[in-house]
């Protein structure tokens, strides 16, 4: 059966309703729970960007069994990967072993605050396979000692490691993010059900582990207001990976989805009080192959009533597909 996730928009809502909102998921019954890690919103209409490492110690205290996962956290510029490694060892303890970890290359509009240049693709996927190279022995309690071509590490070792293994999954849109998952990672991440992408993660060594997908929706009893809200807030999700990574900042963002109309975006994100719509927006990713896949509730002062009817009426309808 596939699972059902929940996502925590860190864009979108401030930290204490981030945790209020995945309590109430938790007892909703979603199966786990995925969360962004931005240090800005795409848009200024979201309005918001805490920071994810501290509202994951807070959720990991304030739920009792849902599983937790960095949707996905960078770390390589604005983190250096031992960092990393002891923030994910810290709420692994915290969560009881509930913790996975998913990393991917980043977006210019988070990485470039730190004031580095922002490398092209090729250079971030090196910069990610090395960070991988650090983390693994460091949540495996070894004591590491590295000098490489991007990250420097000297004797660092976790005196608080994890009680069990944490899980890494890596962020995959193209042929070198795949063989790169499938060499590094213990599960693959995608936010396009494109079955190629999970035939390459496995021809890398992929084949057998878990793939989490995530998919954007709108509730609303409103239909209109739904597309209307999902104009406002995630009119940047069309542009795709090459663009979206690049772009430095939300007004960048705001003039490249200018001419985006409303239409636009309900012709890519499901949006209303519909559940087969809903449904048919999931079900090319279980068709493609995922195993779980995390729903994102456009709408931080909308996730109450989202997860009260995702309880009563989507959850039912998607765990039959």
């Amino acid at each position: 059966m596939t699972r059902i996730g929940y996502t925590m928009m860190c864009e979108q809502a401030p930290p204490d309703a981030l945790v209020r909102d995945l309590v109430r998921a938790e007892a909703a019954g979603f199966d786990f729970s995925v969360i962004s890690d931005h240090y800005q919103p795409w848009l200024e209409e979201q309005g918001h960007s805490p920071y994810a490492w501290a509202v994951l110690g807070a959720a990991a205290w304030a739920t009792e069994r849902i599983p937790l996962m960095t949707y996905v956290t960078c770390p390589t510029l604005r983190y250096h990967p031992a960092v990393i490694a002891q923030k994910a060892a810290t709420v692994s303890l915290l969560s009881g072993g509930r913790f996975r970890l998913g990393l991917g290359a980043g977006e210019n509009l988070n990485e470039h605050v730190v004031g580095q240049r922002w490398p092209m693709a090729g250079e971030r996927h090196e910069l990610l396979a090395e960070a991988v190279q650090i983390i693994r022995p460091l949540l495996a309690g070894e004591t590491v000692n590295h000098r490489g071509k991007h990250f420097d590490v000297e004797t660092a070792k976790l005196w608080d490691p994890p009680k069990a293994p944490v899980d890494v999954g890596i962020a995959v849109s193209g042929p070198d993010s795949c063989r790169l998952a499938g060499e590094h990672a213990d599960l693959m991440v995608a936010v396009e059900p494109k079955a190629e992408l999970g035939e390459a993660f496995d021809a890398a060594g992929g084949a057998g582990k878990p793939r989490v997908g995530q998919v954007a929706i709108s509730y609303d009893p409103d239909r209109e207001e739904a597309v209307r809200r999902a104009h406002e807030q995630f009119r940047w999700f069309g542009l795709g990976w090459k663009v979206n990574a690049d772009l430095p900042g939300p007004s960048g963002f705001a003039a490249a989805t200018q001419f985006v109309t409303p239409e636009d975006v309900a012709d890519g994100i499901s949006c209303g009080p519909d559940v087969e719509a809903h449904v048919e927006a999931v079900r090319p990713f279980v068709e493609a192959g995922f195993d779980e896949i995390a729903l994102v509730q456009i709408g931080g002062e909308h996730q109450e009533a989202f997860t009260d009817w995702a309880q009563a009426e989507l959850l039912p309808a998607l765990r039959s597909l």
